[in-house]
């Protein structure tokens, strides 16, 4: 395969995926991971990408300031989701009081989660839906419902959730960076995740790993604040801050 070749095929997986592995890309063109290196230092260079640790990640993605909707996030990425979301559900155990955030990941664990005795709080419309079908003990915050994510949230939501002391929260994200922390586009629904993190004894963000290097506009956690769940981490320097658990492949 020639040069020009492998590096259009490496910016068309960073146009999907927003991040790759060297490993991956080796495996997928069939080439060796010293070519793949190669490739990534020189698009580096060129400015058509940004290099990380065991990869590379978009230049295009360093902000995610746009949302879009429900249906068109939750086609993204599946397998990865789903992987986190099984594992995030098996996290949860009896006696448990637990904040499940409005997001595509958060959504998938419900069909994860066993019979226990457990009580559910979420601002999800959907996930509470979820949540009852399948004979949970659940309850839905109130406040402004945002469309795009179906969510609610606003002053009433924060204040109905200032009274509850959650053992878990599992949240959602738009954006993970080192210095900006976790982040969402927007400013309603940010305030309505850092008061449920503040709540919680246990707080995890759910995010695949096209979320690292992303930073979207209101930060509403810091690294420290929160234990991430993912399928892996484009860059070892993430570690220093928090603890990552990545879910491996079945």
């Amino acid at each position: 395969m020639l040069q020009d070749e492998r590096h259009e095929k490496i910016l068309n997986e960073l146009k999907i995926k927003h991040a790759v592995k060297v490993t991956s890309l080796a495996k997928e063109l069939g080439i060796s991971e010293s070519t793949i290196r190669r490739d990534i230092n020189e698009l580096h260079q060129m400015g058509r990408l940004k290099r990380v640790f065991g990869g590379a990640v978009s230049v295009s993605a360093d902000m995610a300031s746009r949302e879009t909707d429900v249906a068109a996030r939750s086609q993204i990425n599946i397998e990865e989701k789903e992987r986190i979301a099984r594992y995030a559900a098996t996290m949860i155990n009896d006696n448990d009081f637990v904040f499940i955030d409005a997001g595509t990941t958060t959504e998938r664990m419900i069909g994860y989660l066993e019979k226990k005795n457990v009580t559910y709080v979420t601002n999800g419309i959907v996930h509470a839906k979820k949540l009852i079908q399948k004979g949970f003990n659940a309850y839905i915050i109130g406040g402004l419902l945002r469309p795009s994510t179906e969510a609610a949230i606003g002053t009433a939501a924060i204040a109905s959730m200032s009274r509850y002391n959650f053992t878990k929260c599992f949240m959602g994200t738009n954006g993970i960076d080192i210095e900006r922390g976790f982040s969402t586009p927007d400013i309603g629904e940010a305030a309505v995740k850092t008061e449920a993190m503040k709540q919680s004894y246990e707080s995890f963000v759910l995010a695949d790993h096209a979320k690292f290097g992303l930073i979207s506009s209101v930060t509403f956690a810091g690294l420290e604040d929160a234990c991430i769940l993912t399928d892996w981490t484009p860059d070892a320097r993430y570690r220093q801050f928090t603890i990552i658990k990545e879910i491996e492949r079945l």
